[in-house]
């Protein structure tokens, strides 16, 4: 029994490791995709000629890295390169006579793999680019696919059922069978692209509904690429986490933090636009920068719930509870608000000076949706990464008692 208890330990360690890996894949792939697109645009990407023979669809590695610090995807000319050199390590670009295995502040020519049908199509490689294409395809033509639906009593909003989107696959020339659809459906599903709506299923040809889980549309920050995620919060129930900024004085984006033990300590705070931001794993969302004279406002870890409201309650027809809409714009640095608990989460704390308070949210609000995504099956880490992941404009639902 230990053994096996062991293996399956093991077996757990070994897929999220893997989803972890395919999580960084698809974010290389998409943030250079959307750079190369940004590029042919700016006319950064072009033909060049050098000693008598043209280069087509390259770009000077010089003029890139001008590019890159005027349009504040770098703050200087060193992180510029390492940006570069990470989109060369994996293959997203090289050198236009593969000379140079360094991405160099030099008059050399580099060019995007995908321009010149060079990039390396891995079987990991082509699902994310076929759910891209998918994705795109979906969003960009007429159809009726995308609805809010109802499954086991709970609405969902921008849903897939399984066959439709089979049927549409084989319409649309994607797939030539039935199962050869379906088993691109797991495949997506296996790569984090698409998800069951409650996470209960895998993908089969049938009436259950699904949601695209990835944003491919999120604009990607490069300065994400070489930024790896990492934890500042531990993940325990009680974990510590802050709303305000101590001072608002330079770079340093310290915090004040309490933790269970009521210890005052110092947490490293991150910028929301960043991949990096070990906070989203905690619920945590910091607040506005710009701030009065108040001292910080400081949390308490234990939920505020006076009890657990599962979400059968929340919808029950002619209950207590009501729904209400919020849109916040997200600044500089984040949100304002804390949010915690599992299915339903629910708003821990909010930040008096920050765009959620503005927008109306309080805290005990059970939160239904994010961006159209029905979450009330789904726990606060699932949620923090939903909305890390997501445009700065968020759109959230959420469910309040009615006062009487």
């Amino acid at each position: 029994m230990v053994l096996e208890r062991r293996e399956m330990d093991s077996i757990g360690i070994t897929m999220q490791k893997k989803a972890a890996e395919l999580e960084r894949l698809a974010e290389v792939l998409v943030t250079g995709e959307q750079l190369r697109l940004r590029l042919h645009e700016a006319k950064v990407i072009k033909d060049r000629r050098h000693h008598l023979r043209t280069y087509p669809n390259c770009f000077v590695a010089k003029e890139l890295i001008d590019w890159l610090i005027e349009h504040k995807e770098a703050s200087e000319r060193d992180t510029a390169i390492n940006i570069m050199q990470k989109l060369l390590d994996q293959s997203i670009i090289h050198h236009v006579c593969d000379e140079h295995r360094e991405f160099r502040d030099m008059k050399l020519f580099y060019r995007f793999r995908k321009d010149d049908g060079t990039f390396p199509l891995d079987s990991e490689a082509k699902v994310f680019m076929r759910g891209q294409r998918i994705y795109e395809k979906l969003l960009n033509t007429e159809n009726t696919l995308l609805q809010t639906r109802e499954e086991e009593g709970v609405t969902f909003e921008r849903t897939l059922v399984a066959f439709e989107f089979i049927d549409w696959l084989l319409q649309e020339g994607e797939m030539a069978t039935r199962e050869e659809a379906e088993q691109l459906g797991r495949r997506l599903l296996e790569h984090g692209i698409i998800q069951h709506v409650t996470n209960r299923h895998h993908f089969v040809d049938g009436p259950l509904l699904f949601q695209f889980k990835m944003n491919f549309r999120r604009r990607r920050r490069l300065i994400e690429l070489i930024h790896e995620r990492g934890r500042c919060i531990p993940e325990s129930h009680d974990s510590p986490f802050c709303l305000r900024k101590q001072n608002s004085d330079g770079g340093n984006t310290s915090f004040l933090s309490v933790s269970p033990t009521k210890e005052i300590k110092m947490v490293v705070g991150v910028r929301r636009s960043s991949m990096s931001s070990s906070c989203s794993s905690s619920g945590y969302y910091s607040s506005s920068p710009t701030l009065s004279s108040s001292p910080p406002v400081l949390c308490n870890p234990k939920s505020v719930l006076k009890r657990q409201i599962s979400p059968e309650e929340l919808q029950t027809p002619g209950g207590p509870y009501i729904k209400k809409t919020f849109t916040i714009v997200g600044d500089a640095v984040g949100w304002g608000f804390v949010v915690r608990g599992s299915k339903p989460c629910h708003i821990q704390a909010v930040d008096p000076g920050g765009p959620a308070a503005a927008a109306g949210m309080k805290v005990c609000q059970f939160v239904v949706s994010v961006n159209g995504l029905n979450v009330l099956s789904q726990d606060y880490r699932s949620v923090s990464h939903l909305i890390l992941t997501g445009p700065r404009t968020i759109v959230m639902e959420v469910m309040e008692e009615a006062k009487v």
